[in-house]
C-alpha cells in the first residue's frame, strides 16, 4: 500500500476507535500490538519486561484515544504515547539501581558458537548494542519505517535533528557490526 492509502486507512481508524466501536478497538490492537512491541523490545532486553510496558502503553492508548485531535496522525500519536511510557519505564529502573548501588555489566562472549548468526539477527544484536538514543531512532526509521518528519513528531525533535542522530547511528551500527564498537 502507499503512504496515502495507510494515511487514509489509519485516519479511519482513528476515527472509528475516538467513537468507541468495539471492532475498532480490536483492530487497532490487532494492528498495531506487533509493531509496537518491536520498538519496545528493541529498547529492552526482557521480553516479560517489555510485555509489562505493552499492557502500559494499551492503557494509555485506550484510556486517551477519545482524546485524539489528529486522527491521521493515528502512527506517530501511537509511537509518541508508546516512547513515553517506555521511559517513564526506564526512568524508574534506573532510580531503583541507583538506589540498590552499581552493578557490573554482563560480559559479552565474543566465542559464542552461535555467533554465526543471520543478518537480521547480526542486526538485532548489534542493535541492542548501541546506546538507547541510537537504537530508538534506528528502530523508528528502518524497522518500523517512520518518515523524518514522523519520528521528529514522534521524538518531539527537528527533522534535522533526526537525520544527524540517524548519520551517526549508522556509523555506532557499523562500527559494532564490523568490530570496532
Amino acid at each position: 500500500m502507499s503512504r496515502e492509502t495507510d494515511r487514509i486507512r489509519h485516519e479511519l481508524l482513528a476515527l472509528r476507535c475516538r467513537r468507541g466501536e468495539p471492532a475498532a478497538l480490536a483492530e487497532l490492537v490487532r494492528a498495531w500490538e506487533p509493531r509496537l512491541f518491536f520498538y519496545v523490545r528493541r529498547m529492552l532486553v526482557d521480553e516479560e519486561e517489555a510485555w509489562q510496558v505493552m499492557q502500559e502503553v494499551w492503557v494509555a492508548v485506550l484510556s486517551r484515544i477519545d482524546r485524539l485531535r489528529e486522527p491521521q496522525c493515528l502512527p506517530q500519536w501511537l509511537y509518541t504515547i508508546a516512547r513515553n511510557t517506555l521511559m517513564t519505564h526506564l526512568r524508574g529502573r534506573y532510580a531503583e539501581r541507583e538506589r540498590a548501588g552499581p552493578e557490573a555489566p554482563e560480559p559479552v562472549d565474543e566465542d559464542d558458537p552461535l555467533g554465526r548468526w543471520a543478518d537480521a539477527e547480526q542486526v538485532y544484536a548489534g542493535l541492542a548494542r548501541l546506546p538507547p538514543a541510537d537504537r530508538e531512532v534506528l528502530t523508528l526509521c528502518f524497522l518500523d519505517d517512520l518518515s523524518i518528519a514522523e519520528i521528529a513528531e514522534v521524538l518531539t525533535i527537528p527533522p534535522g535533528t533526526v537525520k544527524s542522530r540517524l548519520f551517526k547511528a549508522r556509523k555506532a551500527l557499523r562500527a559494532v557490526l564490523e568490530g570496532d564498537g
